[in-house]
């Protein structure tokens, strides 16, 4: 029987430091001596991204796209040789491999780019000399109309997207991801201290945790394993015990609905006041926000009224002062009464298959936030989703407030009723 083949990921904070590439090293070899060949892609060092985005932002306000790629991609580098001389250490024979030299290649976008192909040839070779293949995240290469291959990075979070990638070509048994928390929890437990863990979580629903704020996976990452049917286990690199596994629940329609809460601070609402209520507007309005790569999430236009409504919608904060400058010169040109903005807001969402078709959640969520007098300015839903935008300040009160409407610190039970007890049309 041929031995399993296993692709795990380490996050930043599991190799900050030496002793912590050493603690991985020996988690790798344990693995590897019971008999599993191994695939390992890493994160750059603790806050080495961040540290070499501060030292870019201080030789130029405007660093080249292409020339920060080339030097953010130097984070995983590092910690990929620095994982396979550890390894050499404890004569386990390893490789490191840059995103290039593991075959990975993108659409060429700088800083946002996506996984275009995964060759395998080279990783392959490596696990058939049967050394530990190491490869560095977040990163791929491009060739450019000219055949020059560029060093492009994946965003936030790529290093996920790296791994369920590999795992995906690679056809491996299992995908982990190693990070500085068990797994996935009902709610952020920096907020919420009796959160749950959680089993199992399917990958729907955790493709809506991540997208509306948890930290845990990333959005891509997760969606890259679901549409290639890629099993994705998250665990703790720092002890022994159970993690989350993302797979399809069998036990779905005999649970509680809500499985968990998400919630995101990096937004800003933007309002257009009295904008002219005919068709093509909105297109004006959001294509240039499209095609400088500025999401839009939450959007809600009213009923209009002599000719003119009013639109809001949510971008991230970060992205705020890029959109005002977009926008302001369509004030002027579409006639817009006035463009307001707010940053001091935040998003929470409960999430959790079936809860659309299901009465009574919407009633129990909007009632529990208006006694825990939190003020709700917008409102989205999904099949599985429903979120609502309201003050930052509020937000910590809401996250608990919403946990303890929705006993999600009970273990789940299989014989707990379709809708909430006290369901309310929803």
């Amino acid at each position: 029987m041929p031995a399993p083949l296993v692709v795990q990921k380490f996050g930043g904070s599991s190799l900050a430091g030496a002793d912590r590439i050493r603690r991985v090293a020996r988690r790798i070899a344990r693995e590897r001596a019971a008999g599993s060949k191994l695939v390992v892609v890493v994160s750059a060092m603790g806050d080495t991204t961040d540290e070499l985005l501060a030292l870019a932002g201080a030789v130029t306000d405007e660093p080249d796209e292409r020339e920060l790629d080339m030097l953010l991609a130097t984070g995983e580098h590092q910690s990929a040789t620095l994982v396979s001389m550890a390894l050499h250490a404890v004569g386990v024979p390893a490789i490191s491999l840059t995103g290039a030299q593991a075959g990975i290649s993108t659409d060429g976008r700088y800083g946002k780019a996506r996984i275009a192909n995964v060759d395998p040839r080279r990783v392959r070779d490596e696990l058939d000399q049967d050394k530990v293949v190491i490869v560095a995240g977040f990163q791929g290469v491009s060739a450019s109309a000219a055949d020059r291959l560029e060093t492009t990075t994946l965003g936030r979070g790529g290093s996920d997207t790296t791994a369920v990638a590999l795992a995906a070509r690679l056809g491996a048994d299992r995908c982990q991801i190693f990070t500085d928390v068990r797994g996935i929890y009902t709610a952020d437990p920096r907020i919420v201290a009796r959160a749950r863990q959680l089993p199992i979580v399917g990958p729907e629903e955790m493709l809506e945790l991540a997208n509306q704020g948890a930290q845990v996976m990333q959005t891509r990452a997760v969606e890259l394993g679901w549409v290639n049917g890629v099993t994705i286990e998250v665990l703790s690199s720092f002890e022994d015990a159970p993690g989350t596994v993302i797979k399809e629940d069998p036990l779905v329609e005999q649970r509680n609905k809500v499985r968990g809460l998400a919630h995101d601070r990096n937004v800003a609402k933007i309002t257009l006041v009295e904008v002219p209520d005919r068709p093509g507007v909105a297109a004006h309005v959001f294509e240039p926000l499209a095609e400088a790569g500025i999401n839009v999430d939450m959007i809600v236009q009213n009923i209009g009224h002599g000719g003119a409504t009013d639109l809001s919608f949510t971008i991230p904060r970060l992205e705020l002062a890029k959109a005002k400058r977009l926008l302001e010169p369509l004030v002027r040109e579409l006639g817009f009464r006035e463009m307001t903005t707010d940053s001091a807001v935040a998003k929470v969402s409960i999430v959790g298959a079936g809860i659309h078709n299901t009465p009574g959640y919407a009633a129990r969520m909007f009632g529990c936030l208006a006694e825990a007098g939190v003020n709700i300015e917008m409102i989205s839903t999904s099949e599985i989703r429903i979120t609502t935008i309201i003050a930052e300040d509020a937000l910590e009160t809401a996250v608990r407030a919403l946990h303890d409407a929705f006993e999600l610190e009970r273990p789940e039970r299989l014989d707990a009723p379709e809708a909430p007890a006290t369901a309310a049309a929803g």
